[in-house]
């Protein structure tokens, strides 16, 4: 139960962070500061990395707990 909130605590605070990224990308190309291709680049990077920790925490926080206990 606990690596369940764990993980899903963590998972929040990581979509979170892409949300806030994606907005950050968003602002920089519609001000010309990054181009269309770094744009989509940048935004399918930091989505696929967020995915992949977000699906991992629940095995390493399992190993946590289980180190702990």
């Amino acid at each position: 139960m606990e690596v369940l909130l764990t993980s899903l605590f963590s998972a929040i605070i990581i979509f979170i962070t892409i949300f806030s990224l994606m907005k950050a990308f968003i602002i920089a190309y519609k001000r010309n500061e990054i181009s269309l291709r770094r744009f989509i680049v940048f935004s399918t990077f930091s989505m696929v990395i967020g995915i992949i920790v977000a699906s991992l925490l629940p095995f390493g926080y399992q190993k946590i707990f289980d180190y702990l206990y």
